[in-house]
């Protein structure tokens, strides 16, 4: 397996990790329910569990 030859300064370490940045959560509003929701996920309203403004599951799964 290849080694690097020479120890990589701190200033290049710190301009590759300039680009990690945490990225916000879109937020979107169900159509049927009105509720807040991350986009691309279900979501449980009143004890269903919810994507696209369809009913999926008529029980919420359990939280662990």
């Amino acid at each position: 397996m290849p080694n690097p030859k020479r120890r990589h300064s701190q200033q290049r370490s710190a301009k590759r990790r300039t680009h990690y940045v945490a990225q916000e959560v879109t937020l979107s509003t169900d159509s049927t329910t009105g509720e807040l929701h991350v986009r691309h996920r279900a979501h449980v309203s009143e004890g269903k569990l919810m994507y696209k403004g369809k009913v999926v599951s008529e029980k919420a799964p359990l939280k662990a």
